[in-house]
């Protein structure tokens, strides 16, 4: 499997993850279940997922639009780097807020640290270069 193609599966890890945070609201009843915070905290939470939905998106297109240079200039390989460690810092955060005694939260952190390899593969792939 070429490098370009981890990238653009990588795109697509991104955009699943885009869709499934526009599914938060229904999927976990936050219209009943943020209305028990605070009106300040109510807001952040939505905000800080809508932020996440713009980021997952920003990753998915700069992996389907832009893959060579993602592999071939400074910059990219800087945001690869930095996918990479997004994804594994949010693998980390799965131990530490949820742990791993249940399947599902087991199951996230293993899916979490696919997302890391998408990027992380690519990215020490283009140091060869």
């Amino acid at each position: 499997m070429s490098v370009t193609t981890v990238i653009m599966l990588g795109g697509f890890f991104n955009l699943g993850f885009a869709v499934f945070h526009l599914l938060f609201w229904r999927l976990f009843d936050w219209k009943r279940d943020l209305a028990s915070l605070r009106f300040i905290n109510r807001q952040v939470m939505q905000i800080l997922n809508f932020c996440l939905i713009f980021t997952f998106l920003i990753f998915a297109y700069l992996s389907f639009f832009h893959p060579t240079e993602l592999l071939a200039t400074g910059l990219g390989r800087s945001l690869l780097f930095l996918i990479a460690l997004f994804w594994l810092l949010r693998a980390a955060e799965q131990v530490v807020f949820f742990g791993l005694h249940r399947r599902l939260s087991l199951a996230l952190f293993f899916v979490f640290l696919a997302g890391t390899a998408l990027y992380a593969y690519p990215w020490i792939s283009s140091m060869d270069t």
